[in-house]
């Protein structure tokens, strides 16, 4: 009995022993090849500078009535034709009110008419739920991000969608009348109005801003040309100019105007072609720009302005804007500069290294460090962003997002067993 348990602690030892040999040869070995490695992925850099100044506009402010309660037709943004309406005046408080009952009719006929002309089944009814939960949905983000003019829009448009779906379930036959009553009541509001009612119309063809700040005139796209660093400073709203009516914006370009010295306004210059500008705040997407013109220099600074020739629409409430330029994007696989290797060294099966200069970096591929040619487009700071350089017919040594990159190890070379 005493020599089993002798024997058993014995076996107990020597596998611990064994256990603990191992651990101390799998460090060893780690320490002589310290293996490290990490996964390529897709990166993208983007070079620019961060800028405040101006936007700039051509402008025509619209001149108010003398007299009358004024009512706009037009919303931010929008495009509005040559002898288009811009808003309408009202006599009196009377008079706005009977226009109020004048669009809430047109609003109650309409509806009564889709209710007539419908062939009201499951499809209409199930289109109109749609609409409604979309509607509402809208409203509701509306109200969320403080856009009250938008939301006052969409909640008009719910009230209406939802009367629409309630005349599903009434009876179509008595409509005739109700709406032969309701087209008389609208004729004779109509006519009351008439006299009461002055339109006001837009000079020109332009796009429809409701505010006006007072650097429509002080700050044109035909001052810009020549402006100085000093003079842009020292801009000052007019206080004077003001309007109830708003103002259109003329033509489809728009400008932003920033002063900067004369070392970043020669690398703007150089960088050519089209940038984009990424505001602060007031608009959501980049906007795509060019250069359009660089003023005379005044103690080592310069204005500059780029011009933009799209979404005019958003840029409508824009004026004192921060935002950032952004002239090149870079996109490629990061990978860590310690990666990044100039040579590829091989070894035949008789042992002898044949070294290559060529820049990539060593892969584990299965259990081997597989050598994958690359090219550096951008370095940046502790990393490179690369693309592969291997030909189409060598789809193995193409470095793609996911490889498991070699950082570090000893004695690398192409073939070598990692795993």
């Amino acid at each position: 009995m005493k020599n089993s348990s002798f024997g058993t602690k014995c076996l107990l030892l020597a596998v611990t022993l064994g256990v603990l040999a191992y651990f101390a040869i799998q460090g060893l070995q780690y320490l002589d090849d310290p293996l490290t490695t990490t996964l390529a992925y897709n990166y993208q850099v983007e070079e620019g500078m961060d800028l405040s100044g101006y936007v700039v506009r051509q402008e025509q402010v619209l001149a108010d009535e003398a007299s009358g309660l004024l009512r706009l037709q037009r919303s931010e943004g929008e495009k509005v034709s040559a002898g288009g309406t811009v808003a309408l005046v009202y006599a009196d408080q009377a008079s706005l009110d009977r226009q109020q009952e004048i669009d809430e009719l047109s609003s109650r006929i309409e509806q009564l008419q889709f209710a007539q002309e419908a062939s009201f089944g499951s499809e209409v009814s199930l289109k109109l739920d749609a609409q409604i939960m979309r509607s509402l949905l809208d409203y509701r983000a509306e109200l969320a991000a403080g856009r009250l003019d938008n939301a006052e829009e969409h909640e008009t448009e719910l009230r209406s969608l939802v009367l629409k779906r309630d005349y599903t379930y009434s009876d179509t036959e008595d409509l005739s009348g109700q709406i032969a009553e309701l087209q008389s009541q609208l004729k004779e509001l109509k006519a009351q109005a008439a006299s009461s009612v002055r339109a006001i119309k837009a000079p020109a063809s332009g796009v429809y801003s409701a505010v006006v700040d007072g650097y429509e005139t002080v700050l044109t796209p035909e001052l810009l040309a020549d402006m100085t660093p000093s003079q842009l400073n020292a801009v000052q709203a007019d206080e004077t100019l003001t309007s109830q009516t708003g103002k259109l914006i003329l033509g489809d370009s728009w400008y932003y105007a920033v002063t900067m010295s004369t070392d970043q306004a020669e690398a703007i210059q150089n960088s050519g072609g089209t940038m984009t500008l990424r505001f602060a705040k007031g608009v959501e997407q980049d906007q795509a720009v060019t250069l359009y013109a660089v003023g005379p220099e005044e103690q080592g600074r310069v204005v500059v302005t780029f011009r933009g020739e799209y979404n005019m629409a958003q840029v409508t409430l824009l004026r004192r804007q921060s935002a950032r330029l952004i002239w090149r994007t870079v996109a490629g696989i990061r990978v860590p500069n310690e990666a990044l290797r100039a040579a590829n060294t091989k070894v035949d099966q008789e042992g002898n290294r044949t070294t290559v200069e060529s820049l990539g970096v060593y892969c584990v591929v299965g259990m081997e460090a597989r050598f994958k040619p690359v090219e550096v487009l951008y370095s940046g700071d502790g990393f490179v962003l690369v693309r592969s350089t291997a030909a189409s017919d060598q789809e193995s040594l193409r470095l793609r997002p996911g490889d498991e990159i070699i950082i570090s190890a000893k004695d690398l070379y192409d073939g070598k067993v990692v795993g």
